[in-house]
């Protein structure tokens, strides 16, 4: 079977293997391709996935893409407890060992700035999410429909009323990130914003006020987390989730490149 090589991170070398047990895209063992200075972590993957032309079609498929994506985040995440990686964007593919080889070479002084920059560095990643309130026993029902005997005014009125609350929860969900994102800057080296998250897509529920990145130091990690406690809203209808510590993926580009 004609096999390619997927790349999913680039690093300095490290000490110990990787877990006998890990297992990456298309259900395929990583292994360690050194070179120089630097070493890249790398699955052969089939040809047949993974040529330019079927690899094209499968990003098009949402399944297919999220399974790859999750099996790309696996590899990254067992590579952060060995060392301080540089992921590389999903779906980087070679021709064979030599590709690789010459994609560190082409590439050799960006990745040594960046892992240099990055070392020792985590990403927290904080949501927000403005979420409608459940109504009460006692509230009336939504009102997708005109209710039987009431007018056509009645109902365009209370439309109008849960509108507004929507959108007062979505203005004090904006508010509150606005907020937080002012004083996690400034316990963090870098930070990023992201484009909020589609229910839809994500899962999530709710609507996505804030979507932020913040690069930390690893042994600053529990100072982080503990402010964000800190400053957690208590007010209903806004809430805040923290996810990480993952390896810095928004902050792998430099600002020149950005």
């Amino acid at each position: 079977m004609n096999e390619l090589r997927y790349v999913y991170a680039v690093t300095r070398p490290f000490d110990g293997p990787l877990a006998e047990e890990l297992r990456g895209v298309a259900a395929t063992r990583p292994y360690v391709l050194h070179h120089d200075d630097l070493v890249a972590v790398v699955s052969a993957v089939p040809a047949d996935d993974f040529d330019e032309i079927p690899l094209r079609a499968h990003l098009e498929e949402l399944d297919w893409l999220t399974e790859t994506a999750q099996a790309h985040q696996a590899v990254v995440a067992a590579l952060t407890s060995l060392s301080c990686p540089l992921p590389l964007r999903l779906a980087t593919v070679c021709r064979d060992d030599g590709g690789v080889r010459r994609l560190l070479d082409a590439d050799h002084d960006r990745f040594v700035r960046t892992l240099d920059r990055l070392d020792g560095r985590v990403e927290w990643g904080v949501k927000v999410y403005a979420e409608a309130p459940e109504p009460s026993r006692e509230a009336p029902a939504p009102a997708s429909a005109p209710a039987a005997g009431s007018t056509g005014r009645d109902y365009l009125r209370r439309r109008l009323q849960e509108r507004r609350a929507d959108e007062g929860i979505w203005e004090r969900a904006d508010v509150v990130s606005r907020r937080l994102h002012e004083e996690l800057s400034r316990h963090a080296e870098a930070d990023r914003l992201h484009r909020p998250q589609q229910a839809q897509l994500s899962g999530a529920a709710g609507h996505n006020v804030l979507n932020a990145a913040y690069l930390v130091p690893r042994e600053e990690s529990a100072a982080f987390v503990e402010g964000l406690d800190e400053l957690r809203p208590q007010e209903p209808g806004i809430r805040v989730e923290l996810t990480g510590p993952w390896a810095p993926y928004s902050f792998t580009g430099e600002e020149g490149d950005r």
